[in-house]
This record gives structure tokens, C-alpha cells and sequence, in this order.
């Protein structure tokens, strides 16, 4: 057996939320929109991963999902123009990355990061 893909489902009663933060604000293509489940995504190849985290490094929280993007600066630019609080960041971290967390609309912290 091959693992083909790892997703993420968030529960919420306002689906029109993830529209605007994740397709907006993070730029990710609506994939599906049926009335219970809508599904934001990319069309471009990404790798499957699960993490297990004691804590999220650097004395965080375990963030609930983390998000890897091309460039940090837009991101963080992005976030900031929609007046969405920064919770943490942005952080050279000494493993490698350059991130900074947020709360999505349904109180989920995302951890958006850049690998250097």
C-alpha cells in the first residue's frame, strides 16, 4: 500500500470563511465546493507529511497546520493588509526556517513558514 495523500479537514458552520482567508488572503485554489465541504489546494505537486510535535520549537504552540510558501515577505504582507493578528513572528528559527503564526477564522494556529 502507497499513502497517496495526507488532508487536513477543519469543522466549521461557515464555509465563506475559508474562502476568504485561505483562497483570498493565502491564495490557494478552491479544488472542490460541494454545500458541506469545500476544499482549498494547490495544482502543483506537494509533498505528504504528518508531523508529531511535543511543542511547537522555540517554546510555541503546536501549531494545528503549517503552511510552506515561496516567499515569506508576500505572506506576511498579505496577512497583514487582511488586519489578521500575528501571533508569533516572523523568526529566523535555528532549524532552517523563517516563519510567523497566525489564527485562521475558526481559531486554528497556522504556522506559515519558508524553508533558507
Amino acid at each position: 500500500m502507497k499513502v497517496k495523500r495526507i488532508v487536513a479537514n477543519v469543522e466549521t458552520q461557515d464555509i465563506t470563511k475559508a474562502r476568504y482567508f485561505y483562497g483570498e488572503v493565502l491564495g490557494l485554489d478552491q479544488l472542490m465546493d460541494l454545500e458541506f465541504i469545500a476544499t482549498y489546494g494547490s495544482h502543483e505537486k506537494m509533498d505528504t507529511q504528518i508531523n508529531f510535535l511535543s511543542e511547537g520549537g522555540s517554546r510555541t504552540p503546536v501549531p494545528d497546520l503549517s503552511i510552506e510558501v515561496d516567499d515569506l515577505d508576500n505572506a506576511l504582507d498579505r496577512i497583514k493588509k487582511a488586519g489578521i493578528p500575528i501571533e508569533y513572528g516572523p523568526v529566523k528559527e535555528p532549524w532552517g526556517v523563517r516563519r510567523f503564526y497566525v489564527k485562521d477564522p475558526f481559531g486554528k494556529l497556522i504556522n506559515i513558514l519558508v524553508h533558507l
